[in-house]
Protein backbone atom coordinates (compact mmCIF):
# COMPACT_ATOMS: atom_id res chain seq x y z
CA UNK A 1 0.00 0.00 0.00
CA UNK A 2 1.32 3.49 -0.52
CA UNK A 3 0.23 7.09 0.99
CA UNK A 4 0.77 10.43 -0.76
CA UNK A 5 1.03 13.29 1.37
CA UNK A 6 -1.17 16.33 0.32
CA UNK A 7 -0.72 19.93 1.28
CA UNK A 8 -3.02 22.09 3.56
CA UNK A 9 -5.18 23.37 1.04
CA UNK A 10 -4.35 27.17 1.72
CA UNK A 11 -7.92 28.09 2.31
CA UNK A 12 -8.71 25.80 5.02
CA UNK A 13 -9.23 27.09 8.60
CA UNK A 14 -9.40 23.64 10.41
CA UNK A 15 -6.76 23.58 14.06
CA UNK A 16 -4.44 20.72 11.32
CA UNK A 17 -4.05 22.83 8.55
CA UNK A 18 -3.33 26.34 10.15
CA UNK A 19 -0.41 24.21 12.33
CA UNK A 20 0.83 22.55 9.08
CA UNK A 21 0.93 26.11 7.24
CA UNK A 22 2.52 27.44 10.40
CA UNK A 23 5.69 29.80 9.64
CA UNK A 24 7.35 27.90 12.43
CA UNK A 25 10.80 26.13 10.97
CA UNK A 26 10.93 22.82 10.61
CA UNK A 27 13.66 20.43 10.57
CA UNK A 28 15.64 21.27 6.98
CA UNK A 29 16.68 17.45 6.40
CA UNK A 30 13.54 15.66 7.31
CA UNK A 31 13.21 13.05 5.55
CA UNK A 32 9.87 12.48 3.35
CA UNK A 33 7.66 10.02 5.03
CA UNK A 34 7.76 7.08 2.18
CA UNK A 35 11.79 7.98 3.20
CA UNK A 36 11.51 7.32 6.54
CA UNK A 37 9.11 4.33 6.46
CA UNK A 38 11.73 2.58 4.13
CA UNK A 39 14.80 3.32 6.66
CA UNK A 40 12.71 1.95 9.28
CA UNK A 41 12.28 -1.02 7.14
CA UNK A 42 16.05 -1.16 6.16
CA UNK A 43 16.82 -1.04 9.69
CA UNK A 44 14.07 -3.74 10.92
CA UNK A 45 15.47 -6.25 7.92
CA UNK A 46 19.15 -5.14 9.23
CA UNK A 47 18.28 -6.36 12.64
CA UNK A 48 17.13 -9.56 10.90
CA UNK A 49 20.50 -10.19 8.76
CA UNK A 50 22.50 -9.41 11.82
CA UNK A 51 24.11 -6.39 10.55
CA UNK A 52 25.86 -4.03 12.61
CA UNK A 53 27.01 -1.47 10.48
CA UNK A 54 24.79 1.26 11.28
CA UNK A 55 25.40 0.40 15.02
CA UNK A 56 29.59 0.78 14.49
CA UNK A 57 28.99 4.28 13.02
CA UNK A 58 27.48 5.65 15.87
CA UNK A 59 28.61 3.29 18.63
CA UNK A 60 27.76 4.43 22.09
CA UNK A 61 30.22 4.06 25.05
CA UNK A 62 30.17 0.69 25.94
CA UNK A 63 29.00 1.17 29.20
CA UNK A 64 25.78 2.42 27.83
CA UNK A 65 23.12 1.34 25.01
CA UNK A 66 23.23 4.04 21.98
CA UNK A 67 20.82 6.25 21.36
CA UNK A 68 20.72 5.28 17.54
CA UNK A 69 19.46 1.67 18.64
CA UNK A 70 16.13 3.11 19.94
CA UNK A 71 13.94 3.60 16.50
CA UNK A 72 10.60 4.82 16.92
CA UNK A 73 6.84 4.70 14.99
CA UNK A 74 5.04 7.39 13.32
CA UNK A 75 2.90 9.89 15.04
CA UNK A 76 -0.20 7.45 16.16
CA UNK A 77 -3.81 7.70 18.14
CA UNK A 78 -3.92 5.73 21.61
CA UNK A 79 -3.66 1.84 20.87
CA UNK A 80 -2.31 2.39 17.28
CA UNK A 81 -5.61 3.35 16.30
CA UNK A 82 -7.63 0.13 16.86
CA UNK A 83 -10.50 1.91 17.65
CA UNK A 84 -9.69 2.93 21.12
CA UNK A 85 -7.34 6.27 21.04
CA UNK A 86 -7.98 9.19 19.97
CA UNK A 87 -6.63 11.20 16.50
CA UNK A 88 -3.03 11.80 16.17
CA UNK A 89 -3.58 15.26 14.58
CA UNK A 90 -3.83 17.25 17.66
CA UNK A 91 0.12 18.80 17.16
CA UNK A 92 0.38 21.63 19.14
CA UNK A 93 -2.38 20.83 21.53
CA UNK A 94 -1.18 21.14 25.45
CA UNK A 95 -3.09 19.37 28.13
CA UNK A 96 -2.55 20.80 31.38
CA UNK A 97 -0.09 18.44 34.14
CA UNK A 98 2.70 19.03 36.43
CA UNK A 99 5.89 18.56 36.48
CA UNK A 100 5.05 15.86 39.59
CA UNK A 101 2.34 14.36 37.52
CA UNK A 102 5.17 13.85 34.56
CA UNK A 103 7.48 12.30 36.49
CA UNK A 104 5.30 9.69 38.38
CA UNK A 105 4.09 8.85 35.03
CA UNK A 106 7.79 8.33 33.93
CA UNK A 107 8.20 6.47 37.31
CA UNK A 108 5.17 3.89 36.80
CA UNK A 109 6.80 2.87 33.56
CA UNK A 110 10.39 2.22 34.84
CA UNK A 111 8.64 0.50 37.85
CA UNK A 112 6.85 -2.05 35.45
CA UNK A 113 10.26 -2.12 33.15
CA UNK A 114 8.01 -1.67 30.14
CA UNK A 115 9.47 -4.01 27.10
CA UNK A 116 11.12 -1.09 24.53
CA UNK A 117 9.57 -1.92 21.07
CA UNK A 118 8.52 0.26 17.85
CA UNK A 119 5.64 -1.28 17.27
CA UNK A 120 3.88 -2.01 20.63
CA UNK A 121 1.50 -0.09 22.47
CA UNK A 122 1.24 -0.78 26.52
CA UNK A 123 -1.73 -0.93 28.22
CA UNK A 124 -2.19 2.59 28.52
CA UNK A 125 -2.15 2.94 24.65
CA UNK A 126 0.85 4.77 24.28
CA UNK A 127 3.56 2.94 21.88
CA UNK A 128 6.67 1.90 23.75
CA UNK A 129 9.52 3.53 22.25
CA UNK A 130 11.25 6.67 23.09
CA UNK A 131 8.67 9.50 21.94
CA UNK A 132 5.86 7.44 23.09
CA UNK A 133 7.21 7.29 26.28
CA UNK A 134 7.54 10.86 26.67
CA UNK A 135 4.15 11.50 24.96
CA UNK A 136 2.89 9.10 27.58
CA UNK A 137 4.67 11.33 30.43
CA UNK A 138 3.39 14.30 29.30
CA UNK A 139 -0.20 13.26 28.89
CA UNK A 140 -0.45 13.84 25.12
CA UNK A 141 -3.33 11.68 24.54
CA UNK A 142 -1.64 10.37 21.25
CA UNK A 143 1.67 8.82 20.33
CA UNK A 144 4.41 11.84 18.78
CA UNK A 145 7.37 11.43 17.51
CA UNK A 146 11.22 13.27 18.21
CA UNK A 147 10.21 15.30 15.15
CA UNK A 148 6.86 16.68 16.85
CA UNK A 149 7.51 16.59 20.38
CA UNK A 150 8.99 20.03 19.78
CA UNK A 151 5.18 21.31 18.22
CA UNK A 152 3.92 20.54 22.15
CA UNK A 153 7.35 22.49 23.67
CA UNK A 154 8.93 25.75 24.05
CA UNK A 155 13.06 25.47 23.29
CA UNK A 156 14.58 26.54 26.98
CA UNK A 157 18.41 26.72 27.75
CA UNK A 158 20.25 23.64 29.45
CA UNK A 159 20.72 25.97 32.39
CA UNK A 160 16.57 26.46 32.86
CA UNK A 161 16.04 22.29 32.97
CA UNK A 162 13.92 21.21 35.42
CA UNK A 163 12.12 17.74 36.17
CA UNK A 164 9.62 16.94 33.27
CA UNK A 165 11.37 18.70 30.71
CA UNK A 166 13.09 17.00 28.01
CA UNK A 167 16.19 16.39 26.11
CA UNK A 168 15.46 15.57 22.11
CA UNK A 169 17.94 14.24 19.31
CA UNK A 170 16.91 14.41 15.58
CA UNK A 171 19.25 12.85 13.46
CA UNK A 172 17.87 14.16 9.62
CA UNK A 173 20.33 11.25 8.09
CA UNK A 174 18.09 8.49 10.11
CA UNK A 175 14.89 10.13 11.25
CA UNK A 176 13.46 6.81 12.67
CA UNK A 177 16.04 5.23 13.60
CA UNK A 178 18.52 7.48 14.69
CA UNK A 179 16.67 9.86 16.41
CA UNK A 180 16.20 9.56 20.64
CA UNK A 181 14.30 11.54 23.83
CA UNK A 182 14.50 11.82 27.32
CA UNK A 183 12.97 13.01 30.31
CA UNK A 184 15.38 15.28 32.55
CA UNK A 185 14.83 14.26 35.84
CA UNK A 186 17.25 16.48 37.71
CA UNK A 187 21.22 17.28 38.44
CA UNK A 188 22.70 15.08 40.13
CA UNK A 189 25.60 17.41 41.10
CA UNK A 190 26.45 20.61 41.20
CA UNK A 191 28.57 21.39 38.22
CA UNK A 192 25.84 20.18 36.02
CA UNK A 193 27.64 17.63 34.80
CA UNK A 194 25.33 14.50 35.51
CA UNK A 195 21.52 14.34 35.51
CA UNK A 196 18.58 11.98 36.34
CA UNK A 197 17.37 10.39 32.99
CA UNK A 198 14.22 8.94 32.34
CA UNK A 199 14.14 6.83 29.27
CA UNK A 200 12.44 4.35 26.96
CA UNK A 201 15.48 2.14 25.37
CA UNK A 202 16.42 -1.40 25.14
CA UNK A 203 15.51 -4.04 26.85
CA UNK A 204 12.84 -1.68 28.92
CA UNK A 205 12.43 1.86 30.97
CA UNK A 206 15.11 2.79 32.68
CA UNK A 207 16.05 5.62 35.38
CA UNK A 208 19.54 6.27 35.24
CA UNK A 209 22.09 8.45 35.91
CA UNK A 210 23.81 10.31 32.58
CA UNK A 211 26.20 12.63 31.42
CA UNK A 212 25.10 15.33 29.80
CA UNK A 213 23.89 15.61 27.42
CA UNK A 214 23.36 12.17 26.48
CA UNK A 215 26.19 9.27 25.99
CA UNK A 216 26.40 10.25 22.56
CA UNK A 217 26.05 13.49 20.20
CA UNK A 218 26.18 15.25 22.75
CA UNK A 219 26.17 18.32 21.17
CA UNK A 220 23.30 17.74 19.10
CA UNK A 221 20.75 17.09 21.91
CA UNK A 222 18.16 20.35 22.72
CA UNK A 223 16.45 20.71 25.76
CA UNK A 224 12.45 21.39 25.62
CA UNK A 225 9.75 22.53 28.68
CA UNK A 226 5.66 21.29 27.69
CA UNK A 227 4.02 24.22 27.03
CA UNK A 228 0.70 22.59 29.21
CA UNK A 229 3.04 22.80 32.51
CA UNK A 230 0.33 23.90 35.12
CA UNK A 231 1.38 27.08 36.67
CA UNK A 232 2.45 27.33 40.60
CA UNK A 233 3.20 23.91 41.64
CA UNK A 234 4.66 22.84 44.67
CA UNK A 235 7.62 21.25 42.51
CA UNK A 236 9.25 24.49 41.57
CA UNK A 237 11.87 25.98 43.51
CA UNK A 238 10.03 29.10 45.39
CA UNK A 239 13.58 30.81 45.85
CA UNK A 240 16.64 31.37 49.03
CA UNK A 241 14.54 33.56 50.51
CA UNK A 242 12.13 30.76 51.81
CA UNK A 243 14.57 29.08 53.72
CA UNK A 244 16.68 30.44 57.31
CA UNK A 245 15.93 31.59 60.55
CA UNK A 246 12.78 33.30 60.73
CA UNK A 247 10.78 31.54 57.84
CA UNK A 248 7.84 30.30 58.30
CA UNK A 249 6.14 28.46 55.17
CA UNK A 250 4.61 25.12 53.83
CA UNK A 251 8.26 24.90 51.73
CA UNK A 252 9.65 24.74 54.54
CA UNK A 253 7.06 21.83 55.55
CA UNK A 254 7.90 19.69 53.04
CA UNK A 255 10.98 20.23 53.07
CA UNK A 256 11.06 18.58 56.36
CA UNK A 257 8.83 15.84 55.06
CA UNK A 258 11.06 14.87 52.35
CA UNK A 259 14.26 15.15 54.09
CA UNK A 260 12.53 12.82 56.64
CA UNK A 261 11.79 10.45 53.42
CA UNK A 262 15.20 10.31 52.84
CA UNK A 263 16.76 9.19 55.71
CA UNK A 264 16.69 13.10 57.99
CA UNK A 265 13.79 11.62 60.45
CA UNK A 266 16.95 11.65 63.60
CA UNK A 267 17.13 15.45 63.08
CA UNK A 268 13.61 16.02 64.16
CA UNK A 269 12.39 15.75 67.81
CA UNK A 270 8.96 16.68 66.48
CA UNK A 271 7.61 17.85 63.33
CA UNK A 272 8.39 18.77 60.43
CA UNK A 273 6.60 22.40 60.64
CA UNK A 274 6.30 25.47 58.42
CA UNK A 275 8.56 27.22 61.19
CA UNK A 276 12.57 26.70 60.11
CA UNK A 277 14.38 25.62 62.79
CA UNK A 278 18.02 24.00 63.47
CA UNK A 279 16.86 20.34 62.59
CA UNK A 280 15.69 21.90 59.10
CA UNK A 281 19.26 22.90 58.70
CA UNK A 282 21.25 19.73 59.86
CA UNK A 283 18.78 17.51 58.03
CA UNK A 284 19.69 19.31 54.89
CA UNK A 285 23.32 19.86 54.87
CA UNK A 286 23.34 15.70 56.26
CA UNK A 287 21.56 15.34 52.53
CA UNK A 288 23.74 17.84 51.20
CA UNK A 289 27.06 15.50 51.97
CA UNK A 290 25.19 12.81 50.98
CA UNK A 291 25.35 13.60 47.64
CA UNK A 292 29.25 14.70 48.66
CA UNK A 293 29.15 18.34 48.23
CA UNK A 294 30.84 20.26 50.07
CA UNK A 295 31.99 23.84 51.76
CA UNK A 296 29.13 26.67 50.67
CA UNK A 297 27.38 23.40 48.62
CA UNK A 298 26.94 21.71 52.10
CA UNK A 299 25.96 24.49 54.25
CA UNK A 300 22.44 23.51 54.91
CA UNK A 301 20.16 25.81 53.77
CA UNK A 302 18.46 24.51 50.01
CA UNK A 303 19.36 25.47 47.17
CA UNK A 304 17.77 25.06 43.07
CA UNK A 305 20.06 21.41 43.05
CA UNK A 306 18.77 20.29 46.68
CA UNK A 307 15.47 20.84 45.88
CA UNK A 308 15.24 19.53 42.87
CA UNK A 309 17.08 16.22 43.81
CA UNK A 310 14.23 15.79 46.47
CA UNK A 311 11.16 16.76 44.14
CA UNK A 312 11.94 13.75 42.15
CA UNK A 313 13.53 11.28 44.42
CA UNK A 314 17.20 11.98 43.05
CA UNK A 315 20.38 11.44 44.52
CA UNK A 316 22.12 9.74 47.81
CA UNK A 317 19.85 9.22 50.52
CA UNK A 318 21.42 10.09 54.35
CA UNK A 319 23.03 7.45 55.99
CA UNK A 320 22.34 6.29 59.49
CA UNK A 321 24.70 8.35 62.17
CA UNK A 322 28.01 7.04 62.36
CA UNK A 323 28.92 4.83 65.20
CA UNK A 324 31.42 7.02 67.78
CA UNK A 325 35.02 6.61 67.13
CA UNK A 326 37.08 3.68 68.13
CA UNK A 327 39.47 5.20 71.26
CA UNK A 328 42.64 6.68 70.47
CA UNK A 329 45.40 4.60 70.53
CA UNK A 330 47.13 6.58 73.48
CA UNK A 331 45.13 7.50 76.66
CA UNK A 332 44.32 11.00 76.81
CA UNK A 333 45.33 13.02 80.29
CA UNK A 334 43.11 12.04 83.06
CA UNK A 335 40.08 14.74 83.09
CA UNK A 336 40.86 17.50 85.38
CA UNK A 337 38.29 17.04 88.70
CA UNK A 338 35.02 18.93 88.87
CA UNK A 339 34.89 22.13 90.12
CA UNK A 340 34.16 22.35 93.97
CA UNK A 341 31.11 24.95 93.09
CA UNK A 342 29.31 26.33 89.97
CA UNK A 343 31.03 29.43 88.97
CA UNK A 344 29.05 32.67 88.08
CA UNK A 345 27.45 32.39 84.67
CA UNK A 346 28.46 35.29 82.63
CA UNK A 347 25.37 36.13 81.05
CA UNK A 348 24.45 35.18 77.19
CA UNK A 349 26.25 38.09 75.84
CA UNK A 350 29.64 36.47 76.29
CA UNK A 351 28.31 33.83 73.68
CA UNK A 352 27.63 33.35 70.12
CA UNK A 353 29.63 34.25 66.65
CA UNK A 354 32.55 36.62 67.13
CA UNK A 355 32.85 36.14 70.93
CA UNK A 356 36.38 35.72 72.34
CA UNK A 357 37.00 35.22 76.46
CA UNK A 358 37.91 33.03 79.35
CA UNK A 359 33.85 31.94 79.61
CA UNK A 360 34.29 30.27 76.04
CA UNK A 361 37.37 28.44 77.02
CA UNK A 362 35.84 27.48 80.24
CA UNK A 363 32.65 26.24 78.88
CA UNK A 364 34.77 24.34 76.19
CA UNK A 365 37.00 22.47 78.73
CA UNK A 366 33.90 21.61 81.00
CA UNK A 367 31.95 20.04 77.68
CA UNK A 368 34.91 17.84 77.14
CA UNK A 369 34.78 16.88 81.22
CA UNK A 370 30.99 15.90 80.66
CA UNK A 371 31.60 14.15 77.20
CA UNK A 372 30.11 16.45 74.69
CA UNK A 373 33.57 16.85 72.57
CA UNK A 374 32.47 14.93 69.31
CA UNK A 375 32.66 18.66 67.36
CA UNK A 376 35.82 19.77 68.57
CA UNK A 377 38.99 18.90 65.95
CA UNK A 378 40.90 21.22 68.30
CA UNK A 379 40.75 23.03 71.42
CA UNK A 380 38.11 23.95 73.28
CA UNK A 381 39.49 27.91 72.80
CA UNK A 382 38.54 31.41 73.83
CA UNK A 383 37.04 31.78 70.55
CA UNK A 384 33.53 30.61 70.21
CA UNK A 385 33.03 28.54 67.33
CA UNK A 386 30.39 26.48 65.39
CA UNK A 387 31.90 23.18 67.26
CA UNK A 388 31.10 25.26 70.70
CA UNK A 389 27.30 25.56 69.40
CA UNK A 390 26.69 22.02 68.60
CA UNK A 391 28.59 20.20 71.21
CA UNK A 392 26.11 22.44 73.46
CA UNK A 393 23.03 21.70 72.02
CA UNK A 394 24.11 17.72 71.80
CA UNK A 395 24.41 18.45 75.84
CA UNK A 396 20.99 20.21 75.68
CA UNK A 397 19.54 17.59 73.80
CA UNK A 398 20.70 14.69 76.59
CA UNK A 399 18.40 16.82 79.07
CA UNK A 400 15.50 16.39 76.90
CA UNK A 401 15.39 19.88 75.56
CA UNK A 402 14.18 20.91 72.41
CA UNK A 403 13.34 23.61 70.21
CA UNK A 404 14.85 26.94 71.11
CA UNK A 405 15.68 25.15 74.59
CA UNK A 406 18.19 22.92 72.67
CA UNK A 407 19.90 25.96 70.36
CA UNK A 408 23.35 25.69 71.27
CA UNK A 409 23.58 28.60 72.91
CA UNK A 410 24.03 28.91 77.01
CA UNK A 411 21.72 29.99 79.45
CA UNK A 412 21.55 30.29 83.09
CA UNK A 413 19.79 26.71 83.03
CA UNK A 414 22.66 25.12 80.92
CA UNK A 415 25.52 26.61 82.62
CA UNK A 416 24.02 25.33 85.89
CA UNK A 417 23.45 21.75 84.87
CA UNK A 418 26.73 21.69 83.07
CA UNK A 419 28.81 22.75 85.87
CA UNK A 420 27.19 20.69 88.54
CA UNK A 421 28.57 17.54 90.23
CA UNK A 422 26.02 15.14 88.77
Amino acid sequence: MEFTEIAPDASCGCGDCAARRSSRPRPAARAPRRARRAALLMAAVGTVLGTAATASATAAPSSSASDTDTPQGEVSPLFGGNGHGLAPHTRGAAAATTRTEIIARAQRWVDLQVPYSMGSYWTDGYRQDCSGFVSMAWGLGSSQTTWTLPDFADRIAPADLQPGDILVYNNSDNPQGGSHTVIFGGWQNSAHTQYLAYEQTRPATRRRTTPYAYWSHADSYVPYRYRGLAAGTADLFPGTDAFGPGRSNDYVKRLGEMLVQRGGARFYGEGPDPSWGEADRRATEAFQLAQGWQGSEADGYPGKDTWNLLVTGGGHDIPPAAAAPPPAPTPAPAPAPPPATIPPFPGTAAFGPGQSNDAVRQLGEQLVRKGFSRHYTEGPGPTWSESDRLNVADYQHSLGWQGSEADGYPGPDTWKHLFSAT
